[in-house]
């Protein structure tokens, strides 16, 4: 069991294009804003990182224009200057010592199915935090991540694991099915994954040992619940 003070590493995509629409993308906000504070909150100190270093990009579909319709916690990550200034220069993930961070989270976004899949070095940082039994979660599209994780030609993070992530349903009613590099629900069944769904755009997160998946942007802040829950840590103390 913990005490609150660790390190948690939050993981975004350097992707910001969807396929060949001409459309951007990148991180999804709020699935980072959400944990974020989280663990925040629960006394971690919370670092970010991107897969190519730098400033990463933002889906601009996840940032209400009105600051008004914008969810607490993102109104609260964006007027926080040292929270901002996490964002402005990144380290890339192959700067990143897997054995520093007590959990690793990756938010979504679609840009992650662009490049997560096919990072070593986000494979790599992942396969040891889960053989050191460090929490690992994901939600939405973050879980393409898992992708990365691969050994001789094993998934150890997906085949037989209890598993969500955004569904095929999810992403056909998004009218994105078409522009996907793959489907990530299909995938991961593919990979055998013992994948776990609620109907779609409802909050659903699936824990199987350290490792904690969400389905949606709704998710984001239950699966750092259950990734603290994971750690032995307490977090009903209420929070944006």
């Amino acid at each position: 069991m913990m005490d609150g003070t660790g390190r948690v590493l939050f993981v975004l995509t350097s992707h910001d294009a969807l396929g060949e629409t001409g459309k951007p993308t990148g991180y999804h906000m709020e699935e980072l804003t959400a944990p974020y504070w989280r663990f925040v909150d629960a006394g971690f100190t919370a670092e970010i990182a991107s897969i190519a270093g730098g400033e990463p990009p933002m889906d601009p579909s996840s940032l209400a224009d009105d600051p008004d319709e914008r969810p607490g916690s993102v109104t609260r990550f964006l007027d926080d200057e040292a929270a901002r200034a996490k964002l402005a220069d990144t380290p890339s993930i192959d700067q990143i010592d897997p054995d520093s961070y007590d959990a690793v989270y990756l938010p979504g976004g679609h840009g992650t199915m662009w490049d997560f899949p096919d990072s070593e070095a986000l494979g790599r940082l992942l396969l040891r935090c889960h053989a050191r039994g460090a929490a690992v979660g994901a939600v939405c599209h973050g879980p393409a991540g898992l992708l990365a994780a691969r050994d001789d030609g094993a998934y150890p993070l997906i085949g037989g694991r209890r598993l969500n992530a955004f569904t095929d349903a999810e992403e056909e009613r998004v009218g994105l099915t078409p522009t996907m590099p793959f489907l990530l629900e299909s995938r991961l069944k593919e990979l055998g994954a013992r994948f776990e769904k609620s109907s779609p755009f409802r909050a659903c997160v699936v824990s199987d040992g350290p490792l904690v998946t969400g389905q949606n942007p709704r998710s984001a802040r239950a699966v750092a619940d259950k990734m603290l829950d994971v750690l032995g840590l307490d977090h009903t103390a209420d929070a944006a």
